[in-house]
């Protein structure tokens, strides 16, 4: 079993790959609605959530309300909620944001699962009521994760780690570069410092003869350009000029540029792209846990 998903008893799938990668698996159910936990995992983290909820349900149905009907669509994209009639979606959890999903192995109709909000970033809990069916839907989200993170790594997730590596190299050779630049700055004020010196103690009246400017050490600065000039062929030609990089920048299938140790540009990544998937790295690193727990443990719980 895949190490991102765990399940304290195995079952076997409900449906097939193809059903929820290229479709989606439809359900009603109750919303009773979701509140905000504290944790991302465990039973007793969701067991408070919905005995907070089916309080909450009480109340509204002692006040004629009635418990909204909803429509989950559940793909390798993620779990939709939808409004039944008009298909309006309230609520879509990308599967890499759900950690923890349980049903009640006594009330085989209440389900729940843990969803990392996308803009709070806040743990919130989400509580159903369906017919009876609350483990299979269960088990399609597991399965649906479990696809979710086998295609993650087919499309590209496992390089992750390499590129930020490649990243982590591009700035050292930023940083390398201008401490090299700070340090050549340095040695020219030195050597101006060394020209004024020897001006300011030689006689009057006397010219220095003109000699090529060395540095520090008397050796004379390379200049690519001065030796290209003045070096001619055995012809008497000049050589032909050094052809010049091309600016045309091939991107790869994330929109990065190619790693080229020769011209390290500022802009390494996209930022929208890696961090989309650093999010979904993390989210898939700390796997989906699915288990069979008892949430009904007062006679309030017991008429749902």
């Amino acid at each position: 079993m895949n190490r991102a998903f765990s399940r304290k008893k195995d079952k076997t799938w409900m449906h097939t790959p193809e059903a929820l990668s290229k479709h989606y698996i439809p359900y009603n159910a109750k919303f009773l609605g979701s509140t905000e936990v504290e944790q991302p995992k465990g039973t007793e983290v969701v067991r408070d959530a919905v005995r907070k909820l089916k309080f909450a349900r009480h109340i509204k149905k002692s006040e004629g309300q009635k418990i909204p009907k909803v429509e989950l669509q559940i793909s390798i994209y993620g779990v939709k909620i939808l409004e039944p009639k008009t298909k309006e979606v309230q609520h879509n959890c990308q599967l890499h944001r759900i950690s923890f999903c349980a049903d009640d192995k006594t009330d085989k109709r209440i389900f729940t699962f843990i969803c990392k909000d996308s803009e709070s970033n806040k743990h919130l809990c989400y509580v159903f009521d369906s017919e009876k069916c609350a483990e299979e839907i269960t088990l399609t989200i597991g399965q649906a994760f479990n696809l979710a993170y086998r295609k993650f790594l087919e499309s590209g997730g496992k390089d992750v780690e390499t590129r930020k590596q490649i990243a982590g190299l591009q700035k050292r050779i930023q940083d390398l570069e201008t401490e090299n630049m700070e340090l050549k700055n340095k040695v020219q004020d030195l050597e101006n410092q060394l020209r004024i010196t020897q001006v300011s103690t030689s006689p009057a009246g006397s010219v220095p003869p003109k000699s090529p400017s060395t540095d520090i050490f008397d050796m004379i600065p390379f200049s690519p350009i001065s030796h290209q000039s003045a070096v001619p062929t055995p012809n008497g030609t000049q050589p032909p000029p050094i052809p010049s990089r091309s600016t045309e920048i091939k991107r790869d299938l994330f929109g990065a540029e190619p790693f080229d140790p020769f011209n390290c540009g500022a802009g390494e990544f996209p930022p929208d792209i890696q961090s989309k998937l650093d999010e979904m790295q993390e989210g898939f690193k700390m796997g989906l846990t699915l288990e069979g727990t008892v949430f009904c443990l007062d006679p309030l719980d017991s008429r749902c």
